[in-house]
């Protein structure tokens, strides 16, 4: 199963929810079974690392994130990935286009997964990176908790 997140600049939440899930199907004992990859609608932060505030809520949790690199996703990104998770409606309305829609219905919103359909909050305006933590955190599981029934 290969996964993308998205966001809009793919510093904050997309990254945030590569590494949570990555960290959570590591412990599942999936890691070899479940990618993930995470990329932007824009291109306004491409190249840069995963954004300080972001960093540190990860590594409060025992999560790294070295090495990542903001990319923009690409309409190639839609063969090469089973879902296409959005962090809200802009990000998803943005997808679509890039991907010239979703004939197969592989995008989706990550909150959508915990059965509250809600956006996860931008932390890049609204500074509360404990909360988008939380957003990540359970989406990531309620798709995690999915995907192991599927297999």
């Amino acid at each position: 199963m290969k996964i993308l997140f998205v966001c809009h600049g793919n510093i904050c939440r997309s990254p945030m929810a590569e590494f949570v899930m990555r960290d959570l199907a590591e412990k599942a004992g999936l890691g070899d079974q479940i990618q993930v990859a995470s990329a932007a609608t824009s291109t306004e932060e491409i190249g840069n690392p995963v954004y300080p505030p972001a960093r540190r809520k990860l590594a409060e949790h025992g999560i790294g994130s070295a090495g990542h690199a903001a990319r923009q996703m690409n309409r190639q990104d839609y063969d090469r990935f089973d879902l296409l998770i959005g962090m809200d409606s802009a990000n998803i309305r943005n997808m679509r286009r890039i991907c010239g829609g979703d004939p197969d219905d592989k995008i989706r919103m990550l909150m959508d997964y915990t059965g509250v359909s809600r956006e996860v909050a931008d932390p890049w305006y609204t500074g509360n990176f404990d909360q988008t933590f939380t957003d990540v955190l359970s989406g990531c599981k309620a798709l995690l908790e999915q995907l192991t029934q599927e297999m």
